[in-house]
């Protein structure tokens, strides 16, 4: 098992990261809270990383802290939550979020993810109350850089993949765009506001 990757930043995107580790290029599944925290391409970069075997398939899982990896392996090992099931409530919700949920029984927070139904939350709280206390609350990074012309385009595309809406999506992103006028958000900022907003 792969537990860990260190080597340059190719290229990024919300879904995935290709990581060059002494001349080899893996494909490594990111969540957003990962991706928003990543360096700049060609930057170096060390990932804990989870590997999933399948009979037809090996793929790569990484995160940049080993807190969001131990919240990972907790929610894979709750019946009928895979990886990218996994990948969806740390993209939707922080370290943080998913544990005060989780300790809270707060299941309609978790049933707000893309793919997780009243049973899923329901059955994550009964499975993980008790350990989710391991976790350590994750520091959140509200550093911001320059946006590209892209930006409401990259975000929109991630938040669809992600499994919202297109027309709601797009529609949030209006909103925040008008609540902030003048403001050039990065993207980052973008899909965590409209996360947050999309969530309630």
């Amino acid at each position: 098992m792969i537990a860990a990757l260190a080597g340059t930043l190719v290229t990024k995107t919300p879904q995935s990261v290709i990581l060059d580790v002494q001349g080899v290029g893996y494909e490594v599944f990111t969540s957003l809270q990962t991706y928003y925290r990543l360096p700049e391409q060609k930057q170096s970069v060390r990932l804990h990383t989870y590997t999933h075997v399948r009979e037809d398939a090996l793929s790569l899982y990484g995160f940049l802290s080993s807190d969001e990896k131990t919240a990972f392996l907790l929610l894979i090992s709750v019946s009928g939550v895979g990886p990218r099931l996994g990948l969806a409530l740390l993209s939707g919700l922080t370290v943080t979020e998913l544990a005060t949920a989780i300790r809270t029984g707060d299941a309609k927070r978790l049933s707000a993810v893309p793919g997780i139904g009243q049973k899923t939350a329901a059955r994550l709280i009964l499975e993980l109350q008790s350990k989710i206390t391991a976790i350590a609350p994750e520091p959140t990074d509200n550093g911001s850089s320059p946006a590209s012309s892209s930006t409401v385009e990259d975000a929109l595309s991630a938040l669809v993949n992600l499994g919202y809406q297109q027309a709601s999506a797009k529609e949030t992103l209006k909103h925040i765009e008008r609540s902030r006028p003048g403001e050039e958000l990065p993207v980052e900022e973008l899909l965590r506001e409209a996360l947050r907003r999309l969530s309630k």
